[in-house]
């Protein structure tokens, strides 16, 4: 099979944040002020002058050209003086002093190399280091700990070389932003990347926003939690003034905070390890700890979500059932668009199993432009895929050839190599009705 050219992505187009500037500030203190451990930060760190990024190591083609669009955005969204520092040689006695520092660097190293040091990273940021010799020479030191931090002034993000364009790109956003902005990462966003629940694959409006904040004037390095909050309301009603709209719902009380035994859960129902049983009966934990706290809000409905993923090959009727009600809360939330996209794909896959073409057809077309929007290529590729499918069902031959076609072109960014595409593209993998 002979596939088609790699598609990409146009110019980006985020959503503007949804939500009360109220809600906003709480979120901006528990992302800046805790790691994702759960262990407090006592202050604020950031850079204090231009941050200058490079890319070292074995970059893929496209790392080059998504850095770019990304560092458009920080320049342009979050207001932020970051530049790409051209690709120079490593230094040699003749060229060390001809060679600017950069403040980010970017080292990609072999998934394989990654994975024995740091096993359950797709991609992460350290402190104080600017490669993976250094990483490596370093890593017990103190110098490393964020808790000890008093102000950011260089560090390494590090990603695989041989994974897929998305994977790439998609470390780039997550890592980057981590890396200038906010370590934290909370499941109650359901508009960010700083969730970890993976929806989210590029920057959203609301990220901007928390890091065009974290940048602004009024607040300063070294900042106590205390102290940003007493600048927050005034600064976000400047940067934000929609946020300000008394009719926007806002938090009557402190969200509660996610329990470290729902957090461990989920890793466990979702990760790689554990198998079948153990990572189900994680699921199945994790949901229990989301029905006692009474939730109705995002992290339910991933509860919901991730039994459905687990249960969808060897548990059809109990996976529907899950994602049913997974999507039925999500339709409940204002900023949940994407996450209920996910499911639709996920039901439209029942619904081709069953002999239901005209409504997998009908939550394809509704997951498409969603998924589009967010710049998920490897998802948009299966929804187009599925898509073919119904369109085939239903005898609309070309329409679904055109369908197939465009899926090939995403999946070639989306999957990590052409090997990947054409075995994804012979198999649908749709549960058994």
């Amino acid at each position: 099979m002979v596939l088609p050219s790699m598609k990409t992505f146009a110019a980006p187009t985020p959503t503007a944040p949804q939500r009360s500037n109220h809600d906003i500030a709480q979120d901006f203190l528990d992302l800046s002020f805790v790691m994702e451990s759960g262990r407090p930060l006592p202050r604020m760190t950031r850079f204090t002058g231009p941050i200058r990024v490079r890319l070292t190591g074995a970059p893929p083609a496209n790392a080059h050209a998504d850095l770019d669009v990304l560092l458009a955005r920080l320049r342009r969204e979050a207001q932020i003086d970051i530049q790409k520092l051209d690709a120079q040689p490593s230094p040699t006695p003749e060229n060390a002093n001809a060679r600017p520092p950069a403040e980010i660097t970017v080292d990609f190293v072999a998934r394989r190399t990654m994975q024995a040091a740091v096993p359950n990273a797709a991609c992460f940021v350290v402190p104080n280091v600017s490669s993976w010799e250094d990483f490596r020479r370093k890593r017990a030191e103190s110098s490393l700990d964020w808790q000890t931090l008093p102000q950011r002034q260089f560090l390494a993000v590090f990603i695989p070389y041989d994974t897929s364009p998305q994977e790439v790109r998609d470390c780039l956003h997550e890592e980057i932003a981590q890396a200038i902005g906010p370590l934290n990462d909370l499941y109650r966003l359901n508009d960010s990347v700083f969730n970890d629940d993976n929806f989210h694959a590029v920057l959203t409006g609301q990220d901007m926003l928390i890091l065009r904040a974290y940048y602004a004037p009024e607040l300063q390095n070294g900042m106590t939690r205390d102290q940003v909050a007493t600048r927050l309301p005034a600064l976000l009603a400047r940067l934000n003034p929609a946020g300000e709209n008394p009719k926007l719902p806002r938090r009557a009380a402190p969200p509660q905070p996610t329990p470290r035994e729902w957090i461990t859960a989920m890793e466990q129902a979702l990760g790689a390890r554990g198998g079948y049983i153990g990572r189900l009966a994680a699921a199945r934990r994790a949901l229990s700890v989301a029905t006692r706290a009474g939730w109705q809000d995002g992290r339910m409905a991933f509860s919901l979500y991730a039994i459905g993923r687990l249960t969808q090959a060897n548990d059809p009727e109990t996976a529907n059932r899950a994602f049913l009600a997974a999507g039925l809360l999500y339709a409940t939330l204002p900023d949940a668009r994407l996450q209920r996209a996910h499911v639709d794909l996920r039901l439209a896959a029942f619904a081709l199993a069953s002999d239901r073409p005209q409504q997998a057809l009908a939550l394809l077309e509704r997951a498409e432009p969603v998924m589009q929007r967010a710049e998920n290529a490897a998802m948009l590729a299966t929804v187009l895929m599925l898509k073919s499918e119904a369109l085939r069902t239903l005898n609309r031959a070309d329409a679904a050839a055109q369908a197939r076609l465009d899926s090939l072109g995403w999946a070639r960014y989306g999957f990590a190599d052409d090997a990947a595409v054409r075995q994804r593209m012979q198999r649908l993998d749709l549960p058994s009705p």
